[in-house]
């Protein structure tokens, strides 16, 4: 069984709410990233993980759409796809409550109906919506 490992780190220092961390991963594109409580649940400067699990699930629906998409012999030409990630709290501490995917995209000869279904295909069995405990809802559009 083929399998694919990913590193990320991350550094914190003083207390949950006075702190400060940096998030760093294996490609670099994240190196010593700011991330803190303020940017976390106010609107502080830096990165939180809630916007990156939001990223990650936007690009990982989009690259599922698209292969999903070519399967069916219709390569897109532009998918756009926006996640909005809701936090709620719950007792004393928050969970992932939903993620919300917003898609438009443009793909020559393919009619609404197959473009729906490959659409909610790729939000079942991306890999990021298969390891999310939360309500995904797709907004999924032909421009």
């Amino acid at each position: 069984m083929a399998s694919i490992k990913r590193h990320a780190s991350a550094e914190w220092q003083g207390s949950g709410k006075d702190g400060k961390g940096s998030l760093t991963t294996q490609s670099a594109t994240l190196k010593d990233t700011a991330y803190s409580f303020n940017a976390r649940f106010g609107d502080g400067k830096g990165t939180n993980p809630e916007e990156l699990i939001a990223a990650a699930h936007a690009g990982c629906f989009s690259m599922a759409t698209a292969f999903q998409l070519s399967g069916a012999g219709h390569p897109p030409e532009r998918l756009h796809c926006d996640a909005t990630l809701t936090m709620e709290q719950e007792g004393a501490g928050w969970k992932i409550a939903a993620v919300h995917l917003v898609l438009r995209a443009r793909v020559p000869g393919i009619d609404a109906t197959k473009f729906q279904e490959l659409a909610a295909g790729a939000k079942a069995n991306c890999p990021v919506s298969k390891v999310l405990n939360a309500a995904i809802t797709l907004d999924a559009k032909l421009e």
